[in-house]
């Protein structure tokens, strides 16, 4: 295909038309790797909380990219050097950021293989494509991996005030209609700059910064830690744990190639070889969705019961506090539902279970946010912010749950 006939726009919701800049991009977007991503929900099993948030990671992959695009434009006007290859670099590297997610993004991520983070999985496959595409990914992976000796570069792709980050609380705020979520993505980047190596905000960019960390608070309680959410990550994990059990007492369940392939081996980082990589880029949500149409139907009641409540929507129910459930409480539930159900203990441990979630909207062991003040001081926003107490913001809040089903209370 011609260079001229590539396409060299998407139309994006949120941003408008995003561009591609060159023939290696169009081409890693082109690869099946990168389309898979479309099947990839950026979200989990949040539509069933929030019916829009049927988006997708291809989306969200292509947003950080158009933000990468505004961030150097920005950087390069206020005097920062950067070469070809170094944005070359930058905008592979946001661009694969994802490509190691699994079906329904966080919601499996230790389900399908076993203690392998997405980003190891990420960096597989971008090792995988820079020796299709002859070495042309060497600097994305260098900045990925945190390697590349301009530290800015790794903390636009990596930090707490990421072009990863920017894009998903605009566009997840957007899907889901929380509005509390949206930050002024443009605005942030204006004001970003580089200080001894460093990536800052320029000081007029403070009130911004805290709006974005409050912005990140109320989505993550809001709607990544949705009690309702929660509940059907958990239905989705204890789904593949049954499926795993049935298989091993070799009972027959039908599924994909790639999903009983993971079902039935035990995947992790030791054997995560490049037969388990091709198969991984073949996983997708619908892999697990049409298991789920098909288990639904399974002589074995837990699992046909953990598919019909997804399917149907007919979740466990599910309260939430702030300190510990008493164990009594747990242990009624647990005993009633087993009598109920006429369940072992085994079989009642799918239905009847507790679990801890916890957020931090800013962590100040990571790499902070820096405010590059007018006589040129560094500080970090927490120390510098006078609009609310930003420390609040770095405590983590921890909540307790409990699930069981409704009709057993």
């Amino acid at each position: 295909m011609s260079k001229s006939n590539k396409l060299k726009i998407f139309n994006d919701p949120i941003y408008g038309f995003i561009r591609i800049p060159n023939t290696l991009i169009f081409d890693l977007i082109a690869h099946p790797y990168f389309q898979r991503l479309r099947r990839i929900s950026q979200m989990g099993l949040s539509y069933l909380v929030y019916p829009g948030a049927h988006h997708t990671r291809f989306h969200h992959a292509l947003g950080c990219m158009h933000l990468m695009q505004k961030a150097i434009q920005v950087l390069r006007f206020k005097g920062v050097a950067l070469s070809k290859e170094e944005e070359q670099g930058l905008l592979c590297a946001i661009l694969l950021h994802d490509i190691g997610h699994g079906p329904f993004s966080h919601a499996m991520e230790h389900s399908i293989v076993e203690n392998i983070s997405h980003e190891t999985i990420s960096l597989r496959f971008m090792q995988e494509l820079n020796t299709m595409f002859n070495g042309s990914l060497t600097v994305a992976i260098a900045i990925f991996n945190g390697e590349h000796e301009r530290k800015f570069l790794n903390q636009l792709v990596s930090s707490q005030l990421d072009m990863d980050r920017l894009d998903y609380l605009k566009r997840d705020s957007f899907y889901t209609g929380v509005a509390e979520g949206n930050t002024n993505a443009e605005r942030l980047i204006t004001m970003l700059n580089v200080v001894d190596g460093n990536l800052v905000v320029e000081e007029k960019g403070i009130y911004s910064v805290e709006k974005f960390l409050m912005a990140r608070r109320f989505m993550y309680w809001q709607v990544y830690l949705h009690k309702t959410g929660v509940v059907a990550e958990q239905l989705l994990i204890r789904i593949l744990k049954r499926a795993r059990y049935l298989l091993k007492k070799q009972q027959t369940l039908v599924a994909s190639d790639a999903l009983l392939y993971f079902l039935n081996n035990r995947i992790a980082t030791t054997n995560f070889d490049d037969e388990t990589l091709r198969l991984f880029s073949k996983l997708d949500d619908v892999d697990v969705f049409s298991a789920m149409k098909m288990w639904q139907y399974s002589d074995d009641f837990i699992l046909s019961e953990l598919c019909k409540m997804i399917l149907d929507r007919k979740l466990l129910h599910i309260k939430m506090k702030n300190e510990p459930f008493k164990t009594e409480k747990l242990k009624d539930k647990f005993k009633k539902t087993q009598q109920h159900f006429k369940l072992t203990d085994e079989e009642t441990s799918y239905l009847v279970f507790d679990g801890v979630v916890a957020n931090k909207a800013y962590n100040r062991n990571q790499q902070n946010i820096n405010i590059v003040k007018k006589n040129g001081k560094i500080v970090d926003v927490a120390k510098l912010s006078d609009h609310f107490n930003l420390n609040a913001l770095s405590k983590t809040v921890t909540k307790y749950y409990v699930c069981y089903p409704k009709d057993t209370v």
